[in-house]
């Protein structure tokens, strides 16, 4: 599984929240999702790429087209690892 800092670099760049955002309502094609940008193939592929090796979404071939989903367990488990970088030290040592 990659680090939280992996997710971290992914979610960096603008476009790849917003790839993200995208897909909060479900599954879309890469065709789908590249209707949203002013972006060549090579740079979409890029993004979902950068995003798919963070382990931040999910891909699978339907035949010639590939769909893109959220991966939400890796999403709750940066999210949990965010909220214990908040937690006061001191509480963390009595747990």
């Amino acid at each position: 599984m990659p680090a939280p800092t992996d997710a971290f670099k992914a979610m960096a760049d603008p476009a790849r929240r917003e790839i993200l955002r995208l897909l909060r309502d479900g599954e879309m094609t890469a065709g789908q999702l590249a209707e949203h940008f002013d972006m060549t193939r090579p740079t979409m592929s890029h993004h979902f790429a950068v995003l798919a090796d963070a382990d931040l979404i999910t891909r699978r071939r339907e035949g010639q087209t590939i769909w893109y989903g959220l991966n939400t367990t890796v999403l709750q488990d940066v999210v949990a690892w965010m909220m214990d970088l908040t937690e006061p030290q001191t509480k963390r040592r009595k747990a």
